[in-house]
Order: structure tokens, then C-alpha cells, then sequence
């Protein structure tokens, strides 16, 4: 096993490659142009297994990450997040090297981008289907048609299409519901993209999210899938139906420092600013992580039972068995497979593969 004192990040790159594989090949069969979110791994490392599959288009939510991976070759990249117009410069600059895209919801943000970048650029619309996060709302038909004039207006600027995420699958009790929701999702934007089709016949509709790209079949209409967090999955995928534990592919390892068996707890030296303060209901409760024991091979035995019921900034409170407490030991390592894979990896500096090779990753601050 790997040697870890404190917190650490561990990757099981066998797990990563064959998410990759699936879904890549899931997407690629239906003729789907397939554009992975970023965000997830943030590592040019995790990046280059996506090229073995032929993936050569990518998705990130900053002006920083897509700085970051351009450093690394990758030339076709989608912010999809709302521009923040006090980053033009940078804009400007990244989009003079890639074929960049970027998301408006207004035309005053047209108006405002066109004044400051003199690259060209390509804008996709962002569409609200009722995730009610960001964007226009599907049925603003006169607004959105005013926002495509205004792009069209720009010499620089092209109209690139719409732009949905369906965050609010991640809130459906059951895989039918995620299924139902992403449908019903889907033919809003589709009902854009036959209003406008006549005018715009290469535009693109560019949807994803992990747990709709992992159980959907329909596909039907849109051009583009743009999931992310199925590189890792995490605790809430699972329980969501869109993965299997065996598809989990990172978990923190953290050393225990407590031992409680007349409360049938433990304490970990692992926090909130390990694995964040991100929590799922399960059984009944709020839990913020799934328990197991690392070995030789990779995260090892699952703790039936055991789970992550309190953070704070350092400390895990862990409760389980007794049978299960009274197996351990002060210094022995556990693994925490984390409720948001998001979230766990970009608050720690690096990963480790579970041969212990450091991979390291872009720091969002």
C-alpha cells in the first residue's frame, strides 16, 4: 500500500480508464459530439487518457481551467459558465490561440463582450429548461431571437447554438425520474432548435450531466453530450442508480487518530477541507461519506453500515460497529468515498495513484 501520514487524495486509474471507455463508447455509438466536463479531474494527467479514446473536445467552468488545458494541446474548449465580462482580457487572449466557445444569457452581455474582444469567438446560448440555476428560459422565444441578431451583429462573434445543463436530475429519487426529467429536458430544446433551424442549420444543442449520460437512451435531437463527474462518480451517483461502488474511482485516505468503541465511533485526520462539508441523505440520515478499507489492490472492503456522520475542518467523525471498531487501529488508513468527486478533488493539491505516483491538477484558487 501507498505511504500516506495525512489526508490524501488516492486515484484508482483502472476504475478512470474504464468510465472513460464506457461512456466514450456509449456517446460516440449514437453519433453524439462528445465534449467531457473538466472540472471533474482538473488534470492534464486525466486528460490524456480521454485522447487514447479519440476525444479531442473538452468543457471547463472558468477562464483558468481552459488556460490550463490549452497549455496542454487541447484546442477546442467550451466555458460553460455564465462570462464573467471582467475577464475579457483573458478571453480575448485564449480565444486569438483555441477555437473558443462561451455562454451569453443577454443581450447586454453580447453588447458588453463585443466591445472588449476582437477574436473570434464562438457563443452559445445558455438555456434555462427549468434547472433555474442560469440562463434564458426555453420558452423566451422573442428574447432568445433578439440575443441571436445581437451575436450575428458581431463580425468576430458566431452563434454556436444552445447550451443546457440538467443539474436538477442530481435531486430525482429514481433512475425513471432522472430518465423522465432529461427527456422532458430535452424536447424544450429541442422545440428551440425547430424554431430556429430554418435560419441556423449549424447550430449546435450541446446537453449533459453524469446521471442522465449514464442511464438515458434518448439522445434524439441534440448534437452534443458534455458530462464530467462520471470519471470519478462519487457516493451521490450511487445512490442516484448511475454507477455501481466499483465505479467509484477516487476516495480520501485518512489516518484514524480516535477510537470511541463505547459510542461505536472513530475519529479520522480528515475534514471538511478534504472532502467538503457536502452531504447526502441515506438510510435516513445525512451522511458525508461511504467507509472502507484500503488495501494492496485499491480501496479494498466496503464497511456495511459505516459512514462519515459529522465534519469539521480536520476532524471525520466515522460511525460503525463494534465488530467492525474493534478490528482497527490507531494509525490504521481508511478510505472515505466522497458524496461530491467535484468538490473532493479540487480542495486537495494533488492525487495519488494507488501505486503512489503523484498526478497533479489545476488549483481553482
Amino acid at each position: 500500500m501507498i505511504l500516506i501520514k495525512k489526508p490524501s487524495l488516492a486515484v484508482d486509474l483502472n476504475r478512470v480508464e474504464e468510465n472513460i471507455k464506457h461512456i466514450v463508447e456509449k456517446v460516440t455509438s449514437t453519433g453524439l459530439i462528445f465534449r467531457p466536463h473538466f472540472k471533474t479531474h482538473q488534470s492534464h494527467f486525466i486528460a490524456n487518457i480521454y485522447r487514447k479514446y479519440g476525444v479531442n473536445k473538452c468543457t471547463v467552468s472558468s477562464v483558468g481551467m481552459a488556460n490550463y488545458f490549452a497549455e496542454d494541446g487541447w484546442n477546442d474548449i467550451t466555458i460553460a459558465f455564465p462570462t464573467n465580462i471582467l475577464e475579457t482580457d483573458e478571453i480575448n487572449t485564449l480565444a486569438n490561440r483555441i477555437q473558443l466557445q462561451v455562454l451569453v444569457d443577454s443581450v447586454n452581455k453580447v453588447k458588453l463582450l463585443d466591445d472588449k474582444i476582437s477574436a473570434n469567438i464562438s457563443i452559445f446560448i445558455e438555456i434555462d429548461t427549468g434547472y433555474f440555476r442560469s440562463g434564458v428560459f426555453f420558452d423566451k422565444i422573442t428574447e432568445i431571437e433578439e440575443i441571436i441578431l445581437a451575436i450575428e451583429d458581431v463580425p468576430q462573434f458566431s452563434f454556436a447554438g444552445f447550451l443546457s445543463h440538467t443539474g436538477n436530475t442530481y435531486s430525482q429519487s429514481s433512475i425513471s425520474e432522472i430518465i423522465k426529467l432529461f427527456d422532458d429536458s430535452r424536447k424544450k430544446i429541442i422545440s428551440l432548435k425547430n424554431h430556429f433551424k430554418t435560419n441556423y442549420q449549424n447550430m449546435i444543442i450541446s446537453m449533459g450531466d453524469t446521471p442522465a449520460a449514464s442511464l438515458a437512451s434518448n439522445f434524439e435531437g441534440i448534437d452534443e453530450l458534455r458530462p464530467g463527474n462520471f470519471v470519478f462518480y462519487d457516493l451521490t451517483q450511487y445512490l442516484l442508480g448511475s454507477c455501481k461502488l466499483n465505479n467509484i474511482a477516487v476516495a480520501v485516505y485518512c489516518p484514524i487518530v480516535a477510537i470511541y468503541p463505547d459510542r461505536n465511533q472513530i475519529v479520522i485526520y480528515g475534514g471538511g477541507v478534504h472532502l467538503s462539508k457536502e452531504k447526502t441523505r441515506w438510510q435516513n440520515k445525512d451522511i458525508y461519506g461511504f467507509v472502507s478499507i484500503p488495501n494492496q489492490q485499491g480501496f479494498g472492503r466496503f464497511l456495511n453500515g459505516a459512514f462519515v456522520e459529522s465534519l469539521s475542518q480536520e476532524h471525520g467523525i466515522i460511525r460503525m460497529t463494534s465488530h467492525e471498531i474493534n478490528r482497527l487501529q490507531l494509525g490504521d488508513l481508511l478510505a472515505i468515498l466522497p458524496v461530491h468527486s467535484c468538490i473532493t478533488v479540487d480542495l486537495n493539491n494533488e492525487m495519488l495513484s494507488l501505486s503512489g505516483e503523484k498526478i497533479s491538477k489545476y488549483r481553482t484558487y
